[in-house]
């Protein structure tokens, strides 16, 4: 077992613990924020109070009046979901005020995806609306991996929570969404060799002073990260992905990625966040025990392709 480093005498210490990524945040900027890529105190303040209205779960009726059906039900399946008591959408914007994760391009918008790439995800997004096996439904779906785990690590509407571990040859990120770990190692080795490819690729950091930059490559195809619920966009194992993470003070920790990956999107991009230390607990995330529900899910396909027209 390694021997935990003193991270404050090293000048490289204070992350271990809970860290929390819930923002409002957008991944993209809207379109209406065109080429604003910082808010005011004031707009930023003025952002949190609208998206907390827009948050706001209306009674089942009053939602059935406007349309949407009642909190957390598909009308096309009938199928239920969380309503917004289990939901954690973040309630302040990142720390350092950008109106977008995407901070490249500059008009904070995910680059196209390359003809070949959008073929892929077409072809993975109708399989999903109708899956004829487990194997098509969402990565997320077969609790396989998670937007959360990445890397990179990213926000979702519940579940964004870390804790870090720091050792002498690792910095372990405990993903509270789905259960997965992540080693960096830290020791000097050599990436895997190419044709070990993993969910999460093979991560090696460094210190450059007080951050922390990770190269990690060797990842796999994914079986979907092409739109699939499971993974949001489209890299496949030829990803090459770098991140850095620092402390913007004790209780703020400054997340940045670059995506490089020319089979699957037009141009490179980049990212940042921010995540607020949590004083909470990382509590065990068992997904759906015994896959019943995978089960049930195809059954309910099934049972609506019966049903007539």
């Amino acid at each position: 077992m390694p021997t935990l480093v003193s991270g404050q005498s090293a000048g490289r210490g204070g992350f271990d613990g809970i860290w929390n990524s819930a923002t409002v945040t957008p991944l993209e900027r809207p379109r209406q924020l065109k080429d604003k890529p910082f808010f005011t105190p004031e707009e930023a303040a003025a952002w949190e109070r609208q998206a907390a209205q827009n948050n706001e779960e209306p009674p089942p009726q009053a939602a059935e009046d406007r349309g949407i059906g009642a909190p957390g039900v598909n009308k096309t399946t009938g199928t239920g979901t969380y309503n917004t008591f289990f939901r954690e959408f973040g309630t302040r914007t990142v720390k350092t005020l950008r109106t977008s994760i995407v901070t490249d391009p500059p008009d904070g918008r995910i680059p196209a995806l390359t003809p070949a790439a959008a073929d892929v995800k077409r072809r993975r997004v109708e399989g999903q609306r109708n899956p004829a096996s487990a194997e098509e439904t969402g990565l997320q779906d077969q609790c396989l991996t998670f937007a959360t785990a990445g890397p990179p690590m990213l926000p979702y509407s519940y579940n964004s929570n870390y804790e870090i571990m720091q050792t002498r040859d690792a910095f372990v990120v405990h993903v509270e969404m789905i259960h997965d770990t992540r080693i960096i190692h830290l020791d000097g080795r050599p990436h895997l060799p190419p044709n070990i490819r993993r969910w999460m690729g093979d991560s090696l950091g460094r210190w450059v002073g007080g951050t922390l930059v990770v190269d990690t490559t060797n990842f796999n195809d994914g079986g979907g990260f092409y739109g699939d619920a499971g993974g949001n966009f489209g890299w496949d194992r030829n990803l090459h992905l770098v991140e850095r993470l620092s402390l913007l003070d004790p209780d703020t920790l400054l997340y940045q990625f670059d995506i490089d990956d020319e089979t699957a999107f037009t141009q490179p991009w980049k990212g940042e966040l921010t995540m607020a230390r949590s004083s909470g607990r990382i509590y065990e995330f068992a997904c759906h025990e015994g896959n019943y529900s995978l089960t049930n899910m195809l059954r309910g396909f099934r049972a609506a392709e019966r049903q007539p027209r």
